[in-house]
């Protein structure tokens, strides 16, 4: 099982009121220019938030919501400081509550 780090919200608030697309671009620049694989995704009504076991964390974020999820815990810890109104957690996947970190629920 993997380890991944999520911040999550609603979904307006990350796709619409925070610039996300530019610090998800930046990212996606500073990866290539060092070959790094891209380790982090944005989920829109992301399934992993029905698990049992993140339901303390679901029930602060608003429906329907968003979510950046990735391995990397620092850029996870660095979003929840940039975007500040965000909810934080982790999960391993696959696992029999969440088959696919990156699944939508929609």
């Amino acid at each position: 099982m993997t380890q991944y780090h999520f911040v999550a919200a609603s979904e307006t608030f990350l796709t619409v009121e925070e610039p996300l697309d530019e610090v998800l671009r930046e990212r996606v620049r500073n990866y290539g220019e060092q070959g790094k694989e891209i380790d982090f995704g944005l989920v829109k009504r992301p399934a992993f938030l029905n698990a049992p076991e993140l339901k303390a964390i679901a029930d602060q974020v608003p429906q329907p919501a968003a979510a950046v999820v990735s391995t990397d815990a620092k850029f996870i810890e660095f979003m929840k400081l940039r975007l500040e109104f965000v909810a934080k957690g982790s999960f391993e996947a696959p696992s029999a509550s969440i088959p696919d970190a990156l699944a939508s629920a929609a």
